[in-house]
């Protein structure tokens, strides 16, 4: 999710013209304060990044999204916590004294003033006058001609590319104001936040730049871009000798100088490329690169060289070519680079083993960056009318889908095998036996042996697997047997994996994440699985699953030995239902199926006839039906985010809590990201609470798992994340699950 979340910010980013950057901190789930945040998050490392960055991209105005407490809090401690790390790193950042470790690639850089993009109320109604002082507002729904598109539209669509979240948005043609409140640095002129900073060339000691890009402008002719050529590359002079005169920040001219390069190439019609034949490579093996290059104006164009670097800028090779491009054709040249041992595709911030909250990252000048700089960068040197310019070049792999047509995806260096397990968790609810499937991928051919791991205890037959692989892209399936021991045990299976005539071994398997939206990722996950022993009794087998926005609670329920069956929502009568010993409703279904009043008159049906109906997590917004419950029953916003957080069991007599497993305080260890969300806020006296407890500073929630009989049936409301637990193999939760299932074979 992260990869894929990743991708659609830069998907954003290349609509709004934005940069993108990152810290190593990661989400974790919900955490409603900031001090529970900084628990999962090393803050002195999370704060150095922030630092890092400002001091990398050195703006003169900082805004933050979200508020810090005073003003009320960003509604997640993630939130929050981004906003007291932004003041903190306005202060620190200029300080030679703070992070001195990152002055050897960085110098220390002070931004003028830091806003809050303020939301609270200016968007409810007009502020007063007194509200006013010390906010800035800002018309963002300004139309551009040269565009054809307000900024709002362009806005909305950027929101737009972030699909997995559905935020799908429609755009936004008229006027739009936000509003800047200054929190730190100098006060800015009435109606303008930039007031007082230089935003002329003057600033990097180039005042004349400004006047020759003004000339440009105005004679620019968009039936012939060429014609511009030679003042572009005048322009380009300019800031070569801002570079040798050192005036400015250097970092701040290469970078308009790579841009105006690529402005350069519009201009003179230059189109290029470096494709690989293949998506996939192996280490040690090597790519035939095809560069080609093609000029479709009279500009006098020489392709001089190309120089071949790795992503981490190391120089390899030098290519030297000294020929005159013709017009209005293609040429093709072959370049033919080796891939290293150390080239395999790993995102950064995933190659090292990371605690919850911060993701480990060796290399410190990888922080901040979006995502890999791809396996192999070149810089072509080309000569444009006597110019000598040096532009950065990608290389991709493409290829011709015949319902869509030309496209790109990024070149993947592998392990030469990689071996997914089938399943994230293998649950063992008795002593028996369990086959645990898996892929092996060939990325290269050759002779494998994959050695499997278990925990003390356990035995999986057989512990070494010898494989073969007659050519790259081959997959083979594998499993094993394997036998838990008789009590509760946890732990993972772990595969180790060499080959012949390849030095150590590697534990890698394979995921490729696809959509149209977003160029194709790969990554490596651990070639391993969760097994769980859980010690449990289970009443009932058939289980009836309605699905909401989708979960992986039947696949765990079948792990335990269920028999589950989609429930289809356009087909449900309690006549249907009748033959299902539960009925479970997935998460947020109240918000997702239509026909959810219709539905659920025919599931209480069910009940009321002796069924048992369990409806996980619904949240009380966008809901179908407001009462959830066969009798009076509100949800709320309720939750309890701290996965350790004590609960208390407020009817242990209760048989959801003692019948076929007696549960105790044990089986709420181990928990994931949270206890549970969205709790019951009110209910009526026919329900029955089983649970209390609150995160830390907070009163007692009992709203976590409401029990109610219901005619000759059991009706359970749970707010308890299940969704989470039982895919993560937590055996208390299944331990609870099972008893909630089991419930109506209790009569």
């Amino acid at each position: 999710l992260g990869l894929l979340r990743t991708q659609e910010l830069l998907g954003a980013r290349r609509i709004d013209g934005g940069k993108q950057f990152f810290t190593r901190a990661y989400d974790f789930g919900y955490s409603k304060t900031p001090e529970e945040t900084l628990t999962k998050w090393d803050k002195e490392a999370i704060l150095g990044d922030v630092v890092w960055v400002i001091r990398n991209f050195r703006p003169d105005v900082i805004i933050t999204r979200f508020a810090t407490p005073e003003k009320g809090g960003g509604g997640h401690g993630h939130h929050t916590t981004s906003a007291i790390l932004a003041h903190e790193a306005f202060d620190l950042a200029g300080d030679p004294n703070a992070f001195p470790e990152q002055l050897e690639y960085v110098e220390p850089w002070q931004p003028k003033r830091l806003f809050w993009n303020n939301y609270w109320v200016f968007r409810r109604y007009e502020p007063s006058e007194e509200e006013m002082k010390g906010i800035f507002p800002i018309q963002i729904g300004e139309f551009d001609p040269l565009l054809g598109k307000t900024y709002g539209e362009i806005a909305m669509e950027a929101r737009s590319m972030h699909k997995c979240q559905a935020f799908g948005a429609q755009l936004i043609r008229g006027g739009l104001k936000e509003y800047l409140e200054l929190e730190k640095g100098d006060i800015p002129e009435e109606g303008n936040f930039m007031s007082g900073i230089d935003m002329t060339w003057g600033r990097y000691g180039l005042p004349e730049a400004d006047a020759l890009l003004g000339e440009i402008i105005a004679e620019f002719d968009a039936l012939d871009p060429a014609a511009s050529v030679p003042a572009l590359l005048e322009l380009r002079g300019m800031l070569n000798e801002g570079l040798a005169n050192k005036t400015g920040k250097l970092e701040d001219l290469l970078e308009a100088r790579a841009d105006l390069d690529q402005i350069i190439l519009y201009a003179a019609g230059i189109w290029m490329e470096i494709n690989s034949p293949a998506a996939i490579y192996t280490p040690g093996e090597e790519i035939d690169f095809q560069f080609e290059i093609a000029k479709r104006t009279d500009l006098e164009i020489e392709l001089s060289s190309i120089i071949v670097d790795s992503w981490k800028n190391e120089q390899l090779d030098l290519v030297s070519y000294d020929t005159l491009l013709p017009v209005r054709e293609v040429s093709r040249f072959e370049l033919m680079v080796p891939i290293e041992a150390s080239d395999i595709s790993q995102p950064y911030w995933l190659s090292d083993p990371a605690p919850v909250g911060v993701f480990s990252v060796s290399d410190e000048t990888l922080i901040g960056l979006p995502e890999n700089q791809g396996i192999r960068q070149f810089m072509v040197d080309l000569v444009i009318e006597g110019e000598n310019i040096r532009v950065p070049i990608s290389s991709r792999h493409r290829y011709v889908d015949r319902a869509v047509g030309e496209l790109y995806r990024p070149i993947v260096v592998a392990p030469p095998l990689s071996v997914t397990v089938s399943e994230p968790v293998y649950l063992f609810g008795n002593a028996s036996d369990k086959e645990v499937l898996m892929v092996a991928r060939g990325h290269a051919a050759g002779t494998y042996t994959v050695q499997v791991e278990v925990p003390e205890g356990w035995t999986a037959s057989p512990s070494s697997i010898e494989i073969t692989i007659e050519e790259a892209g081959e997959e083979l399936p594998l499993s094993v047997i394997v036998t838990p021991p008789s009590g509760s045990s946890v732990g993972d299976l772990s595969l180790d994996i060499s080959g012949d005539g390849m030095e150590g071994s590697w534990s890698l398997g394979y995921q490729e994440i696809s959509y149209s939206h977003i160029p194709t990722q790969v990554w490596f996950p651990q070639a391993r699985t969760r097994l769980a022993r859980v010690s449990l009794e289970k009443k009932g087998n058939l289980v009836g699953y309605l699905m909401g926005s989708g979960d992986q609670v039947p696949e765990a329920l079948e792990q335990l030995g269920y028999t589950v069956e989609m429930i289809n929502p356009n087909t449900v009568t309690a006549e249907v239902l009748s033959k299902y010993d539960a009925v479970v409703c997935g998460i947020r279904a109240y918000n997702t199926i239509d026909r959810i009043s219709y539905i659920q008159d025919q599931i209480l049906e069910y009940v009321e006839a002796g069924g048992t109906y369990i409806v996980q997590y619904q949240t009380s917004y966008s809901i179908k039906e407001e009462n959830p419950g066969p009798y009076p029953l509100s949800l709320s916003r309720g939750r309890i985010s701290v996965e350790e957080a004590e609960l208390t069991f407020l009817e242990p007599d209760h048989p959801a809590l003692t019948s076929p497993n007696v549960l105790t305080e044990e089986d709420f260890e181990g928990w994931v990201q949270e206890r549970g969300l969205y709790f019951a806020g009110e209910w009526d006296e026919q329900y029955t609470p089983l649970l209390a407890g609150h995160d830390p500073g907070e009163d007692d929630l009992e709203g976590a798992l409401l029990v109610a009989r219901y005619g000759q049936g059991w009706y359970v409301y749970t707010g308890l994340s299940f969704f989470r637990e039982l895919p993560a193999g937590v055996p208390g939760a299944f331990r609870l699950f099972v008893n909630l299932i089991s419930l109506g074979q209790e009569m």
